[in-house]
């Protein structure tokens, strides 16, 4: 099977953003008790099928929240004192959060690879957050996350056949 091209898939969940949105609405007014078994089942077998390395459309169009503790560790790992980091890199958002002064990622390479994976912000190393716990508390965020994220898209359709509602 052809996986679509991005712009595709952009275009695949704009045009599906209604439905899911009606669908993530009655998933929190009646939720399913093995919601959480299923979403990480779903995930996992997602990610068994996909590597993130083709796209990397998350880290080329969207920046995510630096909490304390990323700062501290990544600033360490780049020989930085937090402050020179956070001046580099980051700037405050309207919601007060740390987050990226700009997009596509400072820290990927051009092989779609992390300069600093192995100390990468939570954020980045939780998205798309399709197998957080009580899933449905974050189906805003994921319906932010599934124009950016092809994995995330097949998430939910798979979702929405697995969990009809």
């Amino acid at each position: 099977m052809l996986k679509p091209s991005l712009n595709e898939h952009g275009k695949l969940a704009k045009d599906n953003q209604l439905e899911t949105k009606k669908y993530f609405d009655k998933l929190k007014k009646k939720t399913p008790k093995n919601l959480d078994y299923v979403m990480q089942d779903i995930h996992d077998a997602e990610f068994k099928r996909t590597n993130c390395l083709e796209c990397a459309n998350c880290c080329k169009t969207t920046g995510p929240l630096f909490t304390s503790a990323d700062i501290e560790r990544i600033s360490r790992h780049l020989r930085q004192k937090p402050q020179q980091f956070i001046a580099q890199y980051l700037r405050i958002d309207e919601d007060q959060d740390y987050v990226l002064q700009s997009v596509p990622c400072s820290f990927l390479d051009a092989d779609n690879s992390c300069f600093i994976y192995d100390v990468r912000p939570k954020a980045c190393r939780e998205f798309p957050h399709t197998d957080r716990k009580k899933f449905q508390q974050i189906t805003d965020l994921t319906l932010k996350n599934i124009p950016v994220c092809p994995a995330a898209y097949n998430i939910v359709e798979e979702m929405k056949k697995k969990l009809p509602l």
